[in-house]
C-alpha cells in the first residue's frame, strides 16, 4: 500500500460505498505541468459564454447529449510527459491492485475531459459506467470489476460540476439488492441521496462500475474543470474494455514508450521482461521500431545478465 498517497480506510469506503474520495492524492508539483498542458489544448474558456446553460429536457435529472462530451482526448496525448504518464503512476497503479485484490491491473481507460461552464448543459440522471465497459454486467466478485478514477487536474468544486455518488446501501435500498440501471421515477430519490465528489486539484475519486452516479451542470460564471478519467481491470479479464491501443498506432506513443518503466508499459498490454514473448528477434525489431525505448531490462532478463 502506498501509504503516503492512500490508506486502508480508502480501500474500505470503496468496496463498501462503492466509491470514495481520496483527496490530495498527487502533489501540486505533479499536477502543476498537466494543468499547463490543458490550458494549452482547451484553453480557459469553451464555445459557450461562461454563463450557465440550463436545459430543460422534461426529465426529473437531466439527459445524456452529445455536447457534454466534446474536449475529449485519448492517450496518448500531444502533451508532456507529465501528463501522459499520469494515468500510469505508480501509485495509482498500486491502488488499483489494492482495490481490486490482484498482482496485475492493465489500464483500458484514459482520456482527458475539459468542462466548461456554458458550452453545455452537465446535468446528467444517475447511472453506471458498465453499458460502454463490457457486452454483459459488472460482476459480482470485486476483482472481477473496474475500477474508475477521476483524477483532478484543477479544483472541482459543486459550482463548477462536481461529479455526484449514492452509496452502495442507499442505492439498494431505493432501487433493490443488485440494481445496475435506474428508472426515471427513482432519479429524485437517487438525488436526495447523492453524495458530492468535490475536492482540489490533484485529488482522485474512485468509483466502481456498478456505483450510481453522474454528472452535474457548471455554474460558476466562467468556471473550468479539468478532469483526466481512468480505468484499470484485473490484467486477464476479456470481459472489460474501452479503448484498443494499438488502434491509435499513429498516435504519440514515443511520449509513453521512450519513458515508461516496464511496469507501467505492462499495464498496456507489452510483456514484461523475461516474458516468453521476448526473444533476439523481437527485441531487435521492437528496438528498431521504437529507437528511443530504453530496452536494458529486457535484454538482461533475456541474456541473464544484470
Amino acid at each position: 500500500m502506498d501509504t503516503q498517497r492512500y490508506r486502508q480506510q480508502d480501500l474500505d469506503a470503496w468496496h463498501q460505498h462503492g466509491a470514495v474520495v481520496v483527496r490530495d492524492f498527487f502533489s501540486a508539483e505533479e499536477i502543476a505541468p498537466v494543468y499547463s498542458d490543458y490550458v494549452r489544448l482547451y484553453g480557459v474558456q469553451g464555445a459557450g459564454d461562461g454563463n450557465t446553460l440550463s436545459v430543460d429536457t422534461g426529465q426529473p435529472a437531466g439527459a445524456f447529449h452529445p455536447k457534454q462530451f466534446v474536449n475529449l482526448d485519448t492517450l496518448p496525448f500531444d502533451a508532456s510527459v507529465h501528463m501522459n504518464l499520469i494515468s500510469l503512476h505508480p501509485g495509482l497503479i498500486a491502488l488499483a491492485k489494492d482495490l481490486l485484490g490482484c498482482e496485475s491491473v492493465q489500464l483500458y481507460q484514459s482520456h482527458t475531459w475539459a468542462k466548461f461552464t456554458g458550452e453545455a448543459d452537465y446535468e446528467q440522471p444517475f447511472h453506471c459506467d458498465y453499458g460502454n465497459h463490457t457486452l454483459t454486467v459488472p460482476a459480482e466478485n470485486s476483482s472481477d470489476k473496474t475500477v474508475n478514477f477521476v483524477i483532478y487536474i484543477s479544483d472541482v468544486t459543486d459550482p463548477l460540476g462536481a461529479m455526484h455518488y449514492v452509496r452502495r446501501a442507499d442505492s439498494e435500498r431505493i432501487l433493490g439488492a443488485r440494481a445496475i440501471t435506474a428508472a426515471a421515477d427513482k432519479q429524485v430519490a437517487l438525488q436526495a441521496e447523492g453524495r458530492s465528489a468535490a475536492a482540489p486539484a490533484g485529488s482522485v475519486v474512485a468509483y466502481c462500475i456498478d456505483t450510481f452516479h453522474r454528472g452535474t451542470n457548471m455554474v460558476e460564471p466562467k468556471g473550468l474543470r479539468y478532469t483526466m478519467t481512468v480505468s484499470f481491470k484485473r490484467a486477464d479479464n476479456a470481459n472489460i474494455g474501452f479503448h484498443v491501443w494499438q488502434y491509435a498506432v499513429d498516435r504519440p506513443w514515443h511520449h509513453v514508450i521512450d519513458h515508461a518503466t516496464p511496469e507501467q508499459l505492462a499495464c498496456l498490454g507489452i510483456p514484461l521482461p523475461g516474458d516468453p514473448f521476448w526473444t533476439p528477434l523481437t527485441l531487435q525489431q521492437c528496438q528498431s521500431r521504437w529507437p528511443n525505448w530504453d530496452m536494458t531490462s529486457y535484454q538482461e532478463a533475456l541474456t541473464g545478465a544484470g
